[in-house]
């Protein structure tokens, strides 16, 4: 074990965001931290990091291990050059380096003792630069530049110049080089391309220490790591496994909550009625049998119905149904200045279609979605949309959102033929309940408004959807819902992203454009990744500038099963088949007889009750009382009644806990 955290609780005035929060961490080990937005993820990172303190338990490292952190926002400032600033964390070496040289000159020119000290210092430092990896320094530096998207033009670039993109980048290649025992990773794939996450998905597999990542990209998760550590409500909850693992075992312990709580629910109905039944009874006995149950049901430690932030309870569907033809795109080009992004693009869209395009950062993928909405001029080509076509454009740098509105009014002022629960269950859907509804849009995060931009960009007219990288600044929760939006959608969609989970769970096609043209995937980003040697070799051989492999999807199962073997597959479900309906047959005729024989008891408990008030009643009559042998036999009536009564309820109860 290298780090470990005991008992972590933090609160922000009123709100508790950490309570008991525990897990460790061995040495080599990869571990996810995952949560919805405000789980406490970032903060719990600041607490091991020790940039903020807990209010209760305490973290726990290793004696002599080293620390280094990444953060989801960036800082970095320096007049440097991006090789000298990563340089930098190198110095060490560079100071070592210096020092040798600087005795080799020296040694010439002495003799003796002195030259013999010279040598066993130059031995000692020497080795030292040897362990240091002090001989592939530079290589090393080169390689983490370049795995993180720099080429050598950029080397030059003053880090000041740079995006904020770019900053992080920097300070992440710096991070890697300095070789801490733990790396900790806030979002560290927000601003890579696919080819460097893929490259850092590598290089943190073979890293040789523990590594603690917060990242929102489920496949990069799913690469990288060996354990979840999830935030939920608080608690922290600790799961072995990569992400899809977690995700399996999270859903198979939610539907045994679910069912726990479910069937609890179902336990308290029955002995509700049950308790009823007893008073209705209006016996000394049954009332106490009654008290009894109550008694033992206020006992009952009640189950919480467990919340479920995944399930969108609704479906989307175009108003207008667009022709098939919905995009045809012929010639299509642009540059700036010297640059061109992309020349003679060709691509038609399908009704129905989840078209992905994907590519490296500064390839033109963006522009292609501008250019379909008329936001940005082509130099060349033309865009076709087809018969009833209607498009609605996602662009997370422009969210048409009004800040002075309440989410609530957002939707309502945008589609006032939605009624009020309408509403509310369309911005319940992503995420947004009870009072959220009511918040401001200037109050809410990024990733909220791009959810509320989302939600209206789902309800408008739009039966062709355009969405810019729709996943940024989303929790996984967000993106799931979004996922599953888009899956129920029965409109067209195309859309740029860098989130392979989710181009995975969505496309149904994938362009990608690289060397300024398109080659064209039919399936998701497995089949794309499986595909992708076979068609960029056919690329090759072949003019023109879109490369289809028409193999269709992975995974498809042959059109029949082989004809050998199938009559004993029907002969063992045919027996299957036979016995579930046997005892189907024998458990619905158990039902009838237990509801059979409750009914008798019940009828029978009531007419005894009627005779017993009978005999109350006559056993007030002079003629009665004042006779013996009637009223002896009337009060021996009555015991055997009492008697049977008691036999009767006690039948009653065990029939209605059967059910």
């Amino acid at each position: 074990m290298i780090l470990a955290c005991s008992n972590i609780s933090k609160a922000f005035g009123t709100a508790q965001i950490l309570s008991g929060v525990s897990f460790h961490v061995n040495d080599k080990e990869k571990a996810a931290i995952v949560g919805i937005n405000g789980a406490g993820k970032s903060t719990l990172l600041k607490i091991i990091m020790k940039e903020m303190a807990p209010d209760e338990g305490e973290v726990i490292l290793s004696k002599g291990s080293t620390i280094g952190y990444l953060a989801q926002h960036q800082n970095l400032s320096s007049d440097n050059s991006i090789l000298a600033e990563m340089m930098t964390v190198k110095q060490n070496i560079i100071d070592l380096d210096t020092n040798i040289r600087t005795l080799e000159l020296e040694m010439k020119h002495a003799e003796g003792d002195t030259l013999n000290q010279m040598l066993s210092t130059y031995t000692r430092l020497t080795h030292e630069f040897e362990i240091k990896n002090g001989y592939a320094y530079q290589s090393e530096v080169t390689g983490i530049l370049k795995g993180l998207g720099f080429n050598e033009e950029d080397f030059d670039k003053k880090v000041n110049t740079l995006s904020g993109g770019q900053k992080t980048r920097i300070a992440l290649g710096k991070l890697l080089l300095s070789k801490p025992d733990i790396i900790l990773l806030d979002e560290p794939t927000n601003h890579l391309d696919l080819i460097s996450i893929a490259w850092l998905e590598t290089f943190l597999l073979n890293y040789n220490g523990a590594v603690i990542v917060v990242a929102h990209d489920r496949y990069f998760l799913d690469k990288v790591v060996s354990k979840v550590v999830e935030l939920d409500n608080t608690k922290c909850t600790t799961f072995e496994g990569n992400y899809s693992a977690y995700a399996e075992k999270k859903s198979m312990l939610q539907n045994a909550m679910l069912k726990q709580y479910l069937n609890q629910q179902q336990e308290i109905k029955h002995q509700e009625e049950v308790i009823a039944k007893l008073r209705s009874f209006n016996r000394e006995k049954s009332i106490k049998r009654a008290e009894s149950r109550e008694k033992m049901l206020d006992k009952i430690e009640r189950v919480d119905r467990p919340m479920d932030h995944t399930q969108m309870h609704f479906s989307l569907e175009p108003r207008i149904i667009s022709g098939n033809d919905v995009l045809t795109i012929s010639a299509l080009s642009k540059a700036y200045d010297k640059l061109t992004l992309f020349t003679d693009l060709n691509f038609e869209v399908k009704r129905g279609e989840k078209v992905a395009i994907i590519g490296n950062n500064g390839t033109g993928k963006t522009t292609i979605l501008k250019i379909i909405n008329g936001q940005v001029r082509p130099d060349g080509g033309e865009i076709r949309l087809g018969t009833k076509v209607n498009v609605g454009y996602y662009d997370q740098e422009h969210q048409v959102l009004d800040p002075d509105k309440t989410l609530f009014d957002e939707l309502q002022d945008a589609y006032p033929h939605l009624d009020n629960t309408a509403v509310r269950n369309i911005l319940a859907a992503f995420l947004f309940t009870e009072d959220d509804v009511f918040k401001r849009i200037k109050d809410i995060s990024g990733g909220e408004r791009g959810r509320v931009s989302l939600a209206k960009l789902m309800l408008s007219e739009a039966n062709l959807l355009i969405l810019d990288e729709p996943t940024n600044h989303l929790d996984i929760t967000s993106k799931e819902i979004l996922e599953n939006a888009i899956n129920h959608y029965n409109g067209t969609v195309l859309y740029v992203s860098h989130d392979r989970y989710f181009i995975n769970k969505t496309a149904t096609r994938i362009l990608d454009l690289t060397e300024q043209t398109l080659l064209n995937y039919i399936g998701n980003y497995d089949y794309y990744i499986e595909k992708k040697p076979e068609v960029e070799a056919a690329h090759l051989k072949k003019s023109g500038n879109t490369t289809t492999i028409p193999s269709g999807r992975p995974g498809a199962f042959p059109a029949a099963f082989p004809t050998s073997g199938s009559s004993s597959i029907n002969a063992d479900n045919e027996s299957e088949n036979k016995q579930s309906w046997q005892q189907q047959k024998e458990e619905q005729a158990r039902i009838r007889k237990r509801k059979s024989d409750l009914k008798k008891t019940e009828d029978e408990i009531h007419e005894l009750e009627l005779r017993n008030e009978e005999i109350d009643v006559l056993l007030t009559k002079e003629e009665i009382f004042t006779n013996v042998t009637k009223l002896l036999e009337l009060n021996d009536e009555k015991k055997s009644i009492e008697g049977r009564l008691e036999e009767l309820l006690e039948q009653w109860e065990l029939l209605a806990a059967e059910e």
